[in-house]
């Protein structure tokens, strides 16, 4: 691993004009890529404080052992360069967010003498018309399969069209209707090809006239007593209208736009992206990709923008439209590539009212399902569990299985509010009954490692009290048994009745077993200090680690150096995911208690309201916006606060606003 400042750039040698940026490691791959406004300005910052630097990019400068740069005219040429080199290197500290699958459309050879219906992927081809793009691929095939009830139009390759040709009996398709069958003849050309762009003005998003048709036809059959013309033609009409139901009209006929929504935490982020044709959504796409550096919502966008645009060889199908959650911090620039790419006006912007803003909140959930269904899927899948604490055991050399882990983590506002949470795992599932929140006070606030020494020993000590409780219960019943078995015996040996187990583990006895392992959120001061406290109490058959975030590094007791687990390891990832559950919960339980203090606090100097009735309130209300947005009859549901003391609560606290 390089020092950064071993090849830091000398004062000066960096230009302050636009330019990109690349960092390589000492094998000569590049490892990042960036663009900058001022590249003197972006590249200090990697070099000032690397020690500051969020854990993922203090990685990447680690890792790399030199750094280069490319001096252009503007911003926008910037842009331009970066997606090359993205694209050229696949850099590992930059975030890909294609997959390697072209979109597939629904196409129509109007080019070809009897016109054919296929699912296409890859470049355009002259003479074809297309629509869509459809995500997932059995979306456009269903569509294909109902369109042809109405519009029978050829839909077999070349060589079973030529097959059937020369046989003079038809495919398949044409003995059940869903072809005209153009290959024996049962069809002319002109009226194939009619058939043909009936079927593309309806893909088009204009339905109407062909559905009047069908409809004028219908009624007529039935005038003219033609009742399975009739049904038929109904039928027909029924299957436009499934289409149509299956893509939603959500805008305006004319409306073409891709509509981006991300979903992301500290490790990974989900992409959704629905493409908006014809005022419909024809398709719909989705990826989760993982984050190996510091990024907001705008940077995201603007990454995604880049790569899934910029891998586009065929610019047409660049919409009019691109809408987005957040623009990027280049937008200008970002936008006016999309231009050229295009070759027509873009619209980059986020929607603020209206359907188009509608469709982007519903773009969001899918984003945020989606994260979220990829961490209960990679949680609850038994053999990427299994895999997870068969690595994690190797790693640390464990001699029994990980069968319950326990993490802890503090939380607290410099020095004050100090709280801290235990997560369970067992089998690598969460275990919520079992999680725990404890409340850390005197000495034990002094700093992280204090408060994490008093939270472990505390858990533990309740482990011993347990656990020789149980032993005790056990010793009992086993003098019991042998009681009963000695009066049994003096009585020929058939007059004692079965006995309960009194030692059978009662669901408060539930700590009196340890956890195969301990984590703690944090670097050596906390792993020493959660060891210290088991060896204080004795207890030497509990192995300890910590999870830094600062580079995700396992440290180990004693040991001067951590242990690096590689990044794809599903022991890692199971670390990660309890290390930021044991966070979340203690993050939880400090926003309650401080929010409830700062509601005690506000109410410590309301005229005639006395502990108990101010606990009351507190209990009832939870915060102080909560209090304040109440009214005084809501405030005097409180039992044992009647109207006169709501009003001068009310009165307290508008007077402190």
């Amino acid at each position: 691993m390089a020092d950064p400042r071993s090849y830091r750039p000398r004062p000066g040698e960096v230009p302050t004009g636009p330019g990109v940026y690349r960092f390589i490691d000492p094998h000569g791959r590049v490892v990042y890529v960036g663009k900058a406004k001022s590249l003197r300005s972006r590249l200090n910052s990697y070099f000032a404080d690397p020690d500051g630097l969020h854990p993922k990019t203090h990685a990447m400068v680690h890792a790399a052992s030199s750094v280069e740069w490319t001096l252009v005219g503007s911003e926008l040429e910037a842009i331009q360069l970066e997606y090359t080199w993205i694209k050229q290197h696949t850099p590992r500290f930059n975030i890909m967010y294609r997959d390697d699958k072209s979109y597939p459309y629904l196409a129509v050879t109007m080019d070809e003498r009897f016109p054919r219906v296929q699912v296409m992927r890859g470049d355009r081809r002259p003479g074809v018309r297309y629509f869509g793009p459809f995500h997932p691929a059995k979306a456009i095939r269903e569509t294909v399969d109902t369109m042809l009830r109405v519009f029978p139009v050829r839909s077999c390759s070349a060589g079973v069209f030529r097959r059937a040709e020369a046989s003079g009996r038809p495919c398949l398709l044409g003995y059940i209707d869903k072809c005209s069958a153009p290959c024996v003849g049962r069809i002319g050309e002109e009226d194939h090809r009619r058939l043909a762009e009936e079927f593309c003005e309806v893909m088009a998003g204009r339905p109407g006239p062909q559905m009047r048709r069908l409809e004028s036809e219908m009624k007529e059959a039935v005038s003219e007593l033609r009742y399975e013309d009739a049904a038929r033609r109904r039928d027909d009409l029924e299957a436009l209208r499934r289409v149509f139901e299956r893509n939603a009209v959500v805008l305006s006929e004319e409306t073409e736009a891709d509509v981006f929504a991300v979903a992301d935490d500290e490790l990974e982020a989900a992409v959704q992206v629905f493409h908006v044709r014809q005022g419909r959504i024809r398709g719909q796409r989705g990826w989760v990709v993982e984050k190996v550096e510091e990024i907001d919502e705008a940077g995201l966008v603007e990454q995604l923008l880049l790569q899934v645009y910029g891998a586009i060889s065929d610019t047409d199908r660049i919409p009019r439209e691109v809408l987005v959650p957040a623009l990027p911090t280049d937008s200008d620039d970002v936008a006016a590539w999309l231009r050229r790419r295009r070759g027509a006006a873009v619209d980059l912007r986020v929607p603020r009212r209206g359907d188009k803003s509608a469709l982007l909140r519903t773009v969001r959930e899918n984003a945020e399902q989606a994260l979220s269904l990829h961490k209960a899927r990679r949680t609850s899948d038994i053999t990427t569990r299994s895999q997870a604490l068969r690595e994690l055991q190797e790693a640390l050399g464990a001699p029994e299985p990980l069968l319950r882990i326990e993490c802890f983590d503090v939380s607290h506002t410099s020095g004050a509010h100090v709280v801290a949470s235990m997560v369970v795992l067992e089998d690598g599932l969460p275990v919520r009954r079992d999680y725990r929140r404890f409340s850390v006070r005197g000495e034990a606030t002094r700093d992280d490692t204090a408060a994490m020494y008093d939270v472990v020993s505390r858990r533990f000590a309740r482990h011993l009290k347990q656990q020789a409780e149980l032993e005790s219960a056990q010793d009992s019943a086993q003098d019991s048994a042998q009681h009963s078995a000695q009066a049994s015996a003096q009585d020929g040996g058939d007059s004692a009745e079965p006995r309960e187990d009194t030692a059978a583990p009662r669901e408060g006895t539930r700590f009196a077993y340890p956890p195969s392992l301990v984590v703690v959120d944090g670097g050596q001061p906390q792993v020493a200090a959660a060891h210290r406290a088991l060896d204080d109490l004795g207890v030497t058959d509990v192995p300890v680690i910590g999870l830094a975030k600062r580079l995700e590094e396992v440290w180990l007791p004693d040991d001067d150096f951590p242990l690096v687990l590689p990044r794809g390891s599903q022991a890692l990832y199971m670390l990660q995911r309890v290390r930021d559950e044991a966070h979340r919960y203690a993050i939880a339980y400090h926003r309650s208690r401080r929010s409830k203090e700062m509601t005690a606090s506000a109410l410590d100097e309301v005229p005639g309201l006395g502990p108990a009735r101010r606990a009351a309130v507190v209990q009832h209300f939870g915060s102080v916006a909560r209090l304040r947005e109440a009214g005084a009859e809501d405030i005097a549901e409180v039992p044992g606060v009647g109207p006169e003391t709501a009003r001068r609560i009310l009165d307290h606290l508008r007077g402190d606003g």
